[in-house]
């Protein structure tokens, strides 16, 4: 659940999530898994993820185990609010060695001083961090960049696209785009949803066009950037919203169309007792907007043919689709005791090594080309046709937000756009107090 807050990243991610895991996280039991049990030598790690996506972590682990057996790991799960959690742990001296980082959350730790500048580890070691620089993805590494440091490195990319019903598709004659410099257009987009929506003679909808399983005004934004438009210029430190651009209102308003004007995808009264996973997974929605963190939900359903493909584009976006960057990453503590141990662990697990690992697992999509392209990813996603959608998802992502004040900014934009999604309010009202408000706020922070 938001590989990326989200974005909360580990949505069912990502905070993110990358993001949904920041709203439906899940609290599960300390994790030891003979790694080092409770000693106080241990380099704790923090960490959100749901059972299985745990059961990764604790791979990665336990094979750092076996190559440094000199370093013991002790994990910490975070419970559904991780950012209070580590604010509390750290207020206390008690900060964790190891912290999960959240593109839209991050960056308040790092205006505290609460995160470790990386470039330490990384200028000692030249030429890993150019053989790193060159493995990855710009718009992941750089997500993770605060006032010129690097606060962390990214571990896992989720962004958001489409999952389709093959069967769905091929009974209305609808072909999807395989690839993100293949996208399809608003238009396009519109006529296919129209065509998977099935309703009965009493008007009923029996089959959906479009559900989408993120968070909604993310997933409105992401619509609006494909149409031309970034949310907030700049992306990292923004001075200002784009709310009030055209392109962006014409691509948020698309969005909330579908649902309020278009009635291809269901409204929140539509889906009180079943979730979108849950429509998708049964056959009753055609298109579902999410990311990798759901591939593990549908994967084993025998009964469902499914693949993946890219947002539409507006026509002032294009040529190729974007998505966001979803991704979430691994920090180390400033005050930590044990530094040294800690940034070996965050250099396996965001390095080839652990990278493969994660690639192998199929519960996330790597950070490094070398384990994207790998036999192992592909064999973990045997069943995807258009594996494009994932392996080029990085290079096509770009920032949601990354500043110290998104709880303050998010807040107004959950109700300012949630107007919009209801059909209470047309997007391009959005550029008015809405808009003033966010940017009196990222102006106040930047003082």
């Amino acid at each position: 659940m938001l590989s990326g807050v989200g974005k909360v990243g580990e949505r069912p991610g990502a905070v993110v999530p990358r993001r949904t895991v920041l709203r439906a996280g899940l609290a599960l039991p300390l994790l030891t898994a003979g790694c080092g049990g409770d000693s106080d030598d241990a380099v704790t790690f923090f960490f959100q993820a749901r059972p299985e996506e745990a059961r990764a972590r604790l791979l990665i682990i336990e094979e750092f185990r076996r190559r440094r057996p000199d370093i013991a790991i002790r994990t910490i799960m975070s419970g559904p609010d991780p950012l209070q959690q580590m604010l509390t742990y750290c207020a206390g001296g008690k900060c964790p060695d190891v912290l999960m980082a959240w593109e839209l959350l991050y960056a308040g730790l790092a205006e505290r001083g609460v995160l470790a500048d990386l470039r330490e580890f990384l200028d000692r070691d030249p030429g890993y961090a150019a053989r790193l620089t060159a493995d990855g993805y710009a718009p992941l590494r750089d997500t993770f960049v605060w006032r010129g440091g690097q606060y962390a490195l990214p571990e896992q990319w989720s962004g958001v696209f489409l999952y389709y019903n093959r069967r769905l598709f091929e009974r209305a004659g609808v072909r999807a785009p395989t690839r993100w410099s293949q996208a399809w257009s608003f238009d396009e987009f519109l006529t296919a949803a129209r065509a998977l929506t099935r309703r009965d003679a009493d008007g009923r909808v029996r089959q959906w066009g479009f559900v989408d399983a993120w968070v909604p005004y993310y997933s409105a934004a992401c619509f609006g950037m494909n149409n031309g438009a970034e949310w907030f210029s700049p992306p990292v430190a923004p001075t200002r919203t784009n709310l009030g651009d055209p392109r962006f209102a014409v691509g948020l308003q698309f969005y909330a169309d579908l649902a309020v004007r278009h009635r291809v995808a269901p409204r929140a009264a539509d889906q009180q007792s079943v979730s979108a996973p849950d429509l998708f997974a049964r056959g009753r929605a055609a298109m579902l907007l999410g990311g990798h963190w759901l591939y593990s939900e549908f994967v084993d359903r025998d009964d469902l043919d499914f693949d993946v493909t890219v947002l539409p584009v507006g026509p002032h976006g294009g040529p190729d689709a974007v998505t966001d960057v979803g991704t979430t990453g691994l920090a180390v503590a400033a005050n930590s005791p044990r530094r040294e141990q800690a940034w070996e662990f965050v250099k396996f697990a965001t390095g080839p090594e652990g990278q493969e690992i994660i690639a192998r697992s199929g519960l996330f999509v790597p950070v490094l080309r070398s384990a994207m392209h790998s036999a192992g990813f592909a064999a973990a996603h045997a069943g995807i046709r258009n594996l494009d959608v994932f392996t080029e998802g990085p290079a096509h992502s770009r920032h949601l937000a990354v500043t110290p004040v998104w709880g303050k900014v998010e807040s107004l934009l959950e109700r300012g756009c949630n107007r919009v999604l209801r059909g209470a309010a047309q997007a391009d009202s959005l550029g008015g107090r809405t808009a003033r408000d966010i940017d009196e706020i990222l102006r106040a922070a930047r003082i």
